[in-house]
């Protein structure tokens, strides 16, 4: 979850470059932030808590000296925010700054060894058992790589870790199992990170770090080697699309912002990937006596509607399960008849990472959708379908979803091409509906932000909302739902309509506002009846309809308009437009920042 950068350059001041990476990884967790260089064999930091503007206007962040330096933005797990748990840690001595992503599952037996052999612990994180192993080792006179091995061999639990040391202020130190790393190199600077856009102003070269792996960076070169056995690692560079102007707000406010206007041109993109790339994944899920789509959060609530696409469009019913309980339910049924689609917009979600290697040593086969190349993921898959979204920030997903809709809807076809379940041309007038999506998405925004301004300055006080659905439609409920209350934290609750009746409809009482995602499908007669019932017992209606559909327009106190024509298999698409820029309203309205919901972080490393 959180967010690493360290930089060893020639020469020159590197906290300014350090603070400004540190805030395009701060969507990966702004507890707290810290910065640690080396300049005349000795350590200088700054650090506290908070984020990261709040902490550079006490600190200056800018203001230390040195040409090699790491840095931290964290998401806390163990221990509070504050001053003491910030990273960087250090050993006894101060010579020694570690930087880490993960937890540490053993830390507490490793502390109290450490303590019982004289050292000192400052703060209550996991993380902090590291650089104490380390430091013993260097003072038995191994280097810093070699501490950094036996270390890791005395750990348990998943980590990224970046070190350094003024015993050797030539170097960083990287390592990894299970949370990610990037490594850049351009002209005489090394660079290494939690996520590409923290080096992508200066270069779009990234070498890939891989579990088990271990890297010395210096100004020359980088040398990657095997944990195992100390092998040489020789590994390409891949060069990266995204500009840095991407990664930039580009004039919004709010990366959030940003990207819901930059949907149209995503799903373009992701429309753009080869047929060839869906031909494997299709015959595959063909092939499978199972398929179930496994996912967390937003990516959870593509994989509930990519259900109905690929139903709809090839007669296969696939299952939906969430990778936090994937394990718990399966009860090793797994068999290599089986196939999982696993979806994750990092590659990196703690969760799925760790369900899909369960499903794969029984056999499965796995296909991935993720947006990131390179990612665990894509290691882990038999294969891979790399969604175009280029890099998203904002921590509340908007554009991932869509493109993870686009591949979704994009394979639907590509199965039901296989299992002629539908004709020809009835797959092909699905794939000419695909692309009129990204106008009609365009369209939305034009139109509906305004109305989503004003509706947030209407109802930004309540205190609880009910997002209503059915079909396909409950998907877009869900996200609906987690949208308002993961960025303007009102209370929201998504549900099935028909299943309203068992529980949710005790809520309503005069005014209470109940959100329905009704579109002109075949659902859309029994949505009438649900919007009914609610209004019989005093309920506000909001409703997401499609344009002049003048039966729900009577009916519903507010409404957003959806362009006709969008076939209810993708509805979801542009029906969840105008809830993301309510949800975003609100958080506005409400004094919050909608790119740093708290308590929360773009990706989910963590068990």
């Amino acid at each position: 979850m959180c967010g690493i950068i360290a930089v060893i350059q020639n020469k020159g001041q590197v906290a300014p470059f350090l603070h400004q990476a540190l805030k395009r990884l701060e969507y990966r967790g702004y507890d707290s932030v810290g910065i640690t260089t080396i300049e005349k064999d000795h350590l200088f930091t700054k650090k506290d808590k908070g984020k990261i503007d709040e902490v550079h206007r006490k600190h200056n962040l800018d203001n230390l000296p040195g040409s090699i330096g790491i840095g931290h933005t964290r998401w806390a797990t163990h221990g509070i925010p504050s001053l003491f748990n910030s990273h960087p840690h250090f050993d006894c001595d101060e010579k020694i700054a570690v930087v880490h992503n993960g937890v540490i599952d053993n830390f507490l037996e490793l502390r109290k060894e450490l303590a019982k052999r004289g050292h000192e612990f400052g703060s209550d994180t996991d993380t902090e058992v590291i650089p104490h192993l380390i430091e013993e080792k260097m003072k038995e006179g191994n280097t810093l790589k070699e501490a950094i091995k036996y270390a890791t061999g005395k750990i348990e639990g998943t980590y990224a870790i970046v070190a350094m040391s003024t015993l050797e202020s030539d170097k960083i130190v990287c390592t990894r199992n299970g949370n990610p790393l990037v490594i850049g190199r351009k002209d005489n600077t090394s660079y290494v990170s939690s996520d590409i856009p923290a080096f992508l102003p200066m270069t779009n070269n990234m070498i890939l770090l891989l579990d088990g792996e271990i890297a010395t960076l210096t100004t020359n070169e980088v040398v990657i080697e095997k944990l195992s056995d100390g092998a040489i690692v020789e590994r390409d560079t891949i060069k990266i699309s995204w500009t840095a102007d991407q990664a930039q707000k580009g004039g919004f406010p709010h990366f959030m912002l940003k990207e819901i206007h930059e949907q149209p041109d995503a799903i373009k993109q992701t429309l753009r990937i080869r047929t060839e790339v869906f031909e494997g994944p299709a015959k595959i899920i063909e092939a499978s006596k199972r398929v179930m789509l496994l996912a967390m959060g937003t990516s959870g609530h593509s994989a509930m509607a990519g259900r109905h696409m690929i139903a709809s469009n090839s007669g296969i019913v696939p299952s939906f399960e969430l990778a936090s309980d994937f394990q718990d339910v399966m009860y090793d049924s797994i068999t290599t008849d089986d196939c999982v689609i696993a979806i994750t917009q990092s590659g990196e979600t703690t969760d799925t990472i760790t369900s899909v290697k369960y499903a794969k040593e029984l056999g499965a086969q796995v296909i991935a959708i993720t947006n990131v190349v390179g990612s665990s993921i894509t290691r882990i898959a038999d294969y891979t379908i790399i969604t175009q979204a280029g890099p998203e920030i904002g921590v509340a997903a908007t554009k991932t979803l869509m493109v993870q809709l686009t591949a979704l809807a994009q394979l639907s076809i590509a199965i039901g091409e296989r299992t002629e379940f539908r004709t020809k041309e009835y797959l092909k007038d699905r794939k000419q509906n695909l692309e009129e999506i990204p106008q009609k998405i365009a369209r939305i925004i034009a139109i509906e932000e305004e109305k989503a301004r004003r509706l947030a300055n209407i109802y930004h006080n309540r205190p609880s909302f009910l997002f209503l659905g059915r079909g396909i439609s409950i998907a877009t409920a869900f996200e609906g739902a987690l949208k308002l209350k993961e960025i303007s934290y009102n209370h929201a609750e998504g549900y099935s309509a028909g299943e309203s009746k068992h529980g949710p409809i005790a809520l309503v009482e005069q005014d209470y506002p109940v959100i329905f995602i009704a579109p002109k499908d075949n659902t859309h007669g029994k949505v009438i009846g649900n919007i009914m019932e609610m209004k019989a017992r005093g309920a506000n209606i909001i409703s997401v309809i499609e344009e002049n559909d003048t039966d729900l327009m009577e009916l519903s106190d507010q409404t957003f308009q959806i362009p006709a024509g969008i076939y209810h298999e993708f509805s979801p698409m542009a029906y969840v437009v105008p809830l993301q820029l309510f949800s975003y309203y609100m958080a506005r309205r409400n004094g919050y920042d909608p790119d740093k919901p708290r308590n929360l972080a773009k990706s989910v490393t963590v068990l």
